[in-house]
C-alpha cells in the first residue's frame, strides 16, 4: 500500500469504530488485535476497554506481551480467565475446536459489554481470514462481534504496513495461534500437554527460531521451522541442546518436519 492508502484505510477504521461507539476489544497481543486496539483508543479514548483472555492455551509470555502493549498504548485493560479447557467438546479436539474457544471468549466479552454499558465487541479478524479455514468465525457471528479491519478490507500485509506506519512494536511479530492448534484433530487436549508445547516452543524461540511450531503427538514432538532454518536447527550443537531439553520437558522422541514451517499444517487432513 502507498502511504495515502494506509492513512485512508486507518481513517476508515476510525470512522467505523466511532459510528459504533464504546467498545470492548479482545486483545491477544498479535498485530491484528493490537492495531484495532490502537485505532479504537485513538478514536474513542477512555470509551475503550481492552480485554486479555488468560488461559492454558495462551502462552504466559504472550499474555505478558499483550498487557505490555495495552500499557504502551495507554488503553484501559483487564485480564479475564477463560475456561475453554473445561469444555469437553473443546478438549476432545474436533475439527471445529476453534468455535468452542472463540465462543467462550466472545460470550465473556459480550457479558462485560452488556453489564458495563459498552455498545459493541470488536476483534482483529481481517479480510484474509475469510479465505482460510476458520471455524471460529461462526462464533463471531453468533456473539455479534464486529471486525473493523475486515470491514475496511485490511489484508494481513496491510495490517503489518499500517502497524509499522503507526509505530507499533509488534508490527512484524510472527503469528501465534493458540497452543491447541499444535494437536492433531481428535487427540485430546490436556493441560499438561499444553504446558509441554509451550515450554518447547519458548525454548526454540529463545534459541533464535522466530518462526517455529512444535506439533504434539503424545510422546513425540515434531518441530517445524522455515526451510532456511533447517541447517541451523540440525547443527550438532543445536540438535543436542534441543533433544536434551525436549526430553527434560517430557518428550521421548524429537522429530523434524522436512517440509519446513507451515501455518495451519494440522488442517491438511481436512477436506476444506
Amino acid at each position: 500500500m502507498s502511504l495515502n492508502e494506509i492513512t485512508e484505510k486507518i481513517s476508515r477504521v476510525e470512522d467505523f469504530i466511532k459510528k459504533h461507539g464504546r467498545a470492548v476489544i479482545g486483545l491477544s497481543g498479535g498485530v491484528d488485535s493490537t492495531l484495532v486496539t490502537y485505532i479504537a483508543y485513538s478514536a474513542l479514548g477512555k470509551d475503550v476497554l481492552a480485554v486479555v483472555g488468560a488461559s492454558a492455551t495462551l502462552p504466559k509470555r504472550e499474555m505478558e506481551e499483550a498487557i505490555a502493549l495495552a500499557k504502551e498504548i495507554g488503553v484501559s485493560y483487564r485480564v479475564i480467565q477463560t475456561e475453554e479447557t473445561d469444555d469437553l467438546k473443546f478438549k476432545s479436539n474436533p475439527a471445529d475446536r476453534c468455535y468452542y474457544c472463540k465462543t467462550e471468549l466472545f460470550s465473556k466479552l459480550q457479558d462485560i459489554a452488556q453489564n458495563e454499558g459498552f455498545a459493541c465487541v470488536l476483534d482483529g479478524t481481517n479480510a484474509d481470514d475469510l479465505g482460510d479455514y476458520r471455524p471460529g468465525l461462526r462464533a463471531n457471528a453468533e456473539q455479534r462481534v464486529i471486525s473493523p479491519l475486515k470491514e475496511a478490507g485490511f489484508t494481513k500485509n496491510d495490517i503489518r504496513e499500517a502497524a509499522k506506519y503507526l509505530g507499533l512494536p509488534n508490527w512484524n511479530k510472527p503469528a501465534m495461534p493458540c497452543l491447541s492448534s499444535r494437536f492433531p484433530y481428535g487427540q485430546p487436549i490436556e493441560l499438561k500437554s499444553l504446558t509441554k508445547v509451550e515450554k518447547a516452543e519458548m525454548f526454540l524461540r529463545d534459541m533464535g527460531f522466530r518462526h517455529c511450531r512444535v506439533r504434539h503427538y503424545d510422546k513425540t514432538a515434531k518441530i517445524e521451522v522455515p526451510v532456511e532454518d533447517l541447517e541451523k536447527l540440525i547443527a550438532v550443537e543445536n540438535r543436542h541442546r534441543i533433544t536434551r531439553r525436549f526430553r527434560e520437558i517430557g518428550y521421548v522422541y524429537v522429530t523434524l518436519d522436512m517440509d519446513g514451517f507451515a501455518s495451519g499444517n494440522m488442517n491438511k487432513v481436512l477436506n476444506v
